[in-house]
Parts: structure tokens; C-alpha cells; sequence
């Protein structure tokens, strides 16, 4: 690295280093009132917690979830749309992604009006006679599984659809000269050269899931608390700082734990 370039890069992770990581590292280990040794003791208190471990284990659950339903929708869509000649292609993909442009929280208050008691999946139920009363959708893993995914699901098709655009066009019509079909082509040529890409869309779900509050906290409710809704009701509710430190720190070693794996796996599916 150059001289200039290290001089141009300073600023950048000056601001970095001040603005966001030292406050981070404070709160996640000092935060106010409480020492270090207070937050590492509440943190392995909670690893043996048997309800603070149920929400954890909902939390990776969950997120996995979303994770596989996010990257299986994504990456074909990702690939019709990367290998789309019609003039509507760049139409289709702003349309896929157009999501990212509203407010999580007026996508998630759309589920609660179709996931309600008297909402469209409801009514639509009881209206057919298979069921006298309106299920229970709301505040069930179902819901925060279907608010999440629709949440993460545009960021996983922009996220593969930037790498199955990079693969050579050609490689899919050798393919099928030597006579694989279409499905076959996907996996085995595709698939393979893609991984890198759906890799880290994998990642980026995964850690959006764990750390995400509106969605969980409006379709599961205390019923079904999440991490992020947890670390709320101990920051602002309880006022446990220490509580509220331990919570972050799992939720920040989840997120690089996922991260460290996905990066080798991306690095050695570049490298088979």
C-alpha cells in the first residue's frame, strides 16, 4: 500500500475506530454503572441459563431457517435475472429488490395485517369452511420466519445475482451442447462457480437475522423472544445493564463465529 493511499484510508478508519468501535467495545464490556468482570459473570450465567438458553437456541434456529429459505429463493431468482435477454430484465431486478427501499417496519405491519385474526390468511380459512375459527399465526415462529425472510430475501438476490452476473454466459450453453439439462447445468456449473457469492449472502441473512428487533418483536411478542428483543427488555425495560452487555456480546460472538465460517468456506470453495 502507498503512502497516499494510507493517508486517504486514515480518515476513513479514524472515524471507524472512534465513532463506532470503541463505543462498542465499551458497551459490549463496560458498559454504564457495571465492571468487566460483571458482564463476563452474567454472560456465563446466561450460557447455562436453561430460558436464556431456549431464547439462543430460537434465535441460530430461526436465523438458519431464514437463512435456507432466503438463499434457496434467492440464487434462482438471482440466476433468471442474471441471465434474462429481455428489455424487462433491469425492470424485473429493480422490482426484486425495490423492498430494500421501504421501512422494515412497514413491511413487518403488512404481515400483521394479513397474519391477524381477521386478517386475508384468516378470513380466506373460515370463508372455506376448514376451519370455525381463525388460526393462531401471530406470535408463532411461523410468523417472525415469514417477516424475516421477507425482510432478508432481497439482500440474498442482489447479493447472488452480483455473482452468478460475473459467470460466463457460455459456460451454460457448453453445458448443455454436451447435453446437460438445465437443472443439470445450474448445479454443476453454476452452483460451483456462484458458491463464493452465495456464501455471503448466506452470511449477510444469517447476521441480519440474529440482530434483527422490529420484525421479531412485532409477529413473535414476548412470546417468542428473540435476542434482540431480550437485549431491549434489559436495556430499557429491567434497566440490567450488565444483562443487556452479556446479550449483545453473544449476539456479537454469533455473528462473527458465522462470519469466520463462511469466510473459509467461500475461500476454499474458491480454491477447489
Amino acid at each position: 500500500m502507498s503512502r497516499k493511499t494510507a493517508l486517504l484510508l486514515l480518515p476513513g478508519l479514524a472515524f471507524l475506530l472512534v465513532g463506532f468501535l470503541a463505543p462498542a467495545v465499551a458497551m459490549l464490556l463496560a458498559p454504564p454503572g457495571e465492571s468487566a468482570g460483571t458482564v463476563v459473570s452474567r454472560f456465563t450465567e446466561m450460557l447455562t441459563d436453561p430460558y436464556e438458553l431456549r431464547i439462543i437456541g430460537r434465535t441460530v434456529l430461526l436465523a438458519l431457517i431464514v437463512t435456507v429459505v432466503c438463499v434457496a429463493l434467492g440464487l434462482p431468482i438471482a440466476y433468471l435475472l442474471a441471465r434474462s435477454t429481455s428489455r424487462w430484465g433491469g425492470v424485473l431486478l429493480a422490482i426484486a429488490i425495490f423492498p430494500l427501499l421501504l421501512s422494515n417496519v412497514v413491511r413487518t405491519f403488512g404481515w400483521l395485517v394479513v397474519l391477524g385474526a381477521n386478517g386475508a390468511i384468516g378470513r380466506a380459512l373460515t370463508a372455506s369452511g376448514l376451519t370455525d375459527d381463525p388460526p393462531q399465526l401471530l406470535y408463532t415462529p411461523l410468523a417472525i420466519v415469514l417477516g424475516l425472510t421477507q425482510l432478508f430475501l432481497p439482500l440474498a438476490v442482489i447479493s447472488c445475482y452480483s455473482a452468478v452476473a460475473q459467470i460466463d454466459p457460455g459456460l451454460d450453453d457448453a453445458a448443455r451442447g454436451l447435453g446437460a439439462g438445465r437443472a443439470r447445468t445450474f448445479w454443476t456449473v453454476v452452483f460451483p462457480l456462484a458458491l463464493p457469492g452465495v456464501v455471503v449472502a448466506a452470511t449477510l441473512v444469517f447476521a441480519g437475522s440474529v440482530t434483527a428487533y422490529t420484525t421479531p418483536y412485532l409477529l413473535g411478542g414476548s412470546s417468542q423472544r428473540m435476542l434482540a428483543t431480550q437485549l431491549f427488555s434489559y436495556a430499557s425495560v429491567s434497566v440490567d445493564w450488565s444483562a443487556a452487555a452479556a446479550t449483545a456480546l453473544i449476539m456479537t460472538i454469533l455473528v462473527f463465529l458465522v462470519s469466520g465460517l463462511s469466510s473459509l468456506a467461500a475461500r476454499k470453495a474458491a480454491t477447489s
